[in-house]
């Protein structure tokens, strides 16, 4: 379960997110009456998409491999902290925006009036090919801390284009604010768990010589090799035996990002225009 979860978490937000940027397109132009021209652009775009997210993940993957001969800790470290940069980008990114929903739909409703078809193609190629890269790069990170990406990729995958599909035909509701806040909180801990692990990365190949001391040792409690610490280390970065640089990172990358987050500003649901 804890080889899975992180992966899991990762293709289903990513997924989800896309799915309902797809719907958002789609429900549009059927409001509107758009006939089949318009709807095959966008699965065309949604293919497109796809493709290119696949053959990007085959490209990262091939130089990754290249690249990390003879520095693994360099280039797993460096990876660690690219994933981690992006995440906390996107989660951020995603808690100011307000009238996502608007935006797409007043961008749709240029291009159906105009009738580029090329346009609605681009929106939905670019929508589905933003979450692909993120994906691309949060699942390398997460396989290289330990986690099983292909299965739990899959399976969120999956999960994330049921409850879209539920949510778009009215079977089920689903409440945006609710799933957007609480999964960036858990992508906040990965995140952070992601923080520590290329700390360690770095520390291990001389980069970072400095509180290299072990902070504790709770494996006696906890080992990272129980179902337990599997779960908690996959989407929490748990650690039983730490380094002191490593827990200084993971807190004050934790403390920061949840003060930040957590802030009373005025946010309305992503995706959501209400």
């Amino acid at each position: 379960m804890g080889r899975v979860a992180a992966s899991l978490l990762i293709t289903f937000r990513e997924t989800l997110e896309a799915t309902l940027v797809v719907g958002i397109i789609l429900a549009f132009l059927r409001k509107e009456g758009a006939d089949h021209r318009f709807h095959r652009s966008v699965w065309a775009g949604v293919f497109a998409g796809v493709m290119a997210s696949i053959l990007l993940a085959w490209i990262f993957e091939t130089f990754l491999f290249e690249w990390s001969e003879g520095h693994e800790e360099l280039v797993e470290g460096a990876l660690m902290f690219l994933a981690a940069g992006l995440l906390t980008w996107m989660i951020f990114w995603m808690s100011k925006q307000a009238r996502i929903r608007e935006e797409i739909e007043r961008k749709v409703g240029y291009y159906h009036v105009r009738e580029e078809l090329l346009g609605l193609f681009f929106l939905a190629l670019v929508s589905v090919l933003r979450e692909g890269i993120e994906t691309i790069i949060f699942l390398n990170a997460a396989v290289t801390a330990g986690n099983n990406g292909f299965f739990g990729g899959m399976l969120g995958i999956s999960l994330a284009l049921l409850l879209g599909f539920l949510f778009f035909t009215g079977l089920h509701r689903i409440k945006l604010k609710v799933f957007f806040r609480t999964t960036s909180i858990l992508l906040i801990l990965f995140a952070a768990g992601l923080i520590a692990h290329g700390i360690h990365e770095f520390q291990e190949a001389g980069l970072l010589p400095y509180l290299t001391h072990e902070a504790w040792n709770t494996n006696f409690i906890v080992n990272e090799a129980s179902a337990i610490g599997s779960l908690l280390k996959g989407l929490f970065g748990y650690n039983g035996n730490p380094s002191h640089l490593e827990v200084f990172g993971y807190s004050t990358f934790l403390i920061t990002s949840f003060f930040l987050f957590l802030s009373p500003t005025k946010r309305l649901s992503p995706l959501s225009s209400s």
